[in-house]
C-alpha cells in the first residue's frame, strides 16, 4: 500500500458528481481506487460527506438510490477514521487561521499523523501550507 493522507470532505462528493471533478480529487481517488494509498479522516467527514449528498438530493443533482451507490462504492476504499481529537490544537488551528474547528479537524489530524491532506477549499489549502502540512496535488 502506498502513502496515507488526509481525505477533506470538500473532496470525497465530487466523485460523484462528474462536474465537479478537479485534479486533486481525481488524484486521491485514483490511489484509493488502485491500492496505491490509504485515507485517514476525522469522525466528522462521516456526516459532512453524507450532509452534502442528502443537499445535493434536494436539489436534485442526485437521487437516494444514487446516494446509496455512492456511498457502497466509496465503502470499499481503504479510509479509516480517526477517533482523536485534541482540543487545543483544533482551537488554535481555527483560531490562528480562521477557519470552522471542523476544518481544523482535518488539519490537525494531518499534521498529528504527519501525512499529506487533499483539500479543494482554500483556506485549508492556505492554513495546511502555513503549518508546513504538505499538500496532495
Amino acid at each position: 500500500m502506498g502513502a496515507a493522507f488526509v481525505l477533506d470532505a470538500s473532496v470525497t462528493p465530487t466523485w460523484a458528481f462528474p462536474d465537479e471533478m478537479h485534479p486533486v480529487a481525481t488524484h486521491a481517488g485514483e490511489l484509493l481506487e488502485k491500492g496505491l494509498g490509504s485515507a485517514r479522516v476525522p469522525v466528522l467527514w462521516w456526516f459532512e460527506v453524507r450532509n452534502i449528498l442528502l443537499m445535493s438530493e434536494r436539489r436534485g443533482r442526485i437521487t437516494a438510490e444514487g446516494t446509496a451507490q455512492f456511498l457502497q462504492s466509496i465503502a470499499s476504499l481503504e479510509i479509516e477514521t480517526d477517533q482523536s481529537q485534541n482540543e487545543e490544537s483544533l482551537l488554535r488551528l481555527a483560531r490562528k487561521h480562521r477557519l470552522t474547528v471542523y476544518d481544523a479537524a482535518y488539519l490537525d489530524l494531518a499534521a498529528r499523523e504527519k501525512i499529506q491532506i487533499a483539500t479543494l477549499d482554500t483556506a485549508m489549502r492556505n492554513a495546511a501550507t502555513a503549518e508546513g502540512i504538505p499538500l496532495l496535488t
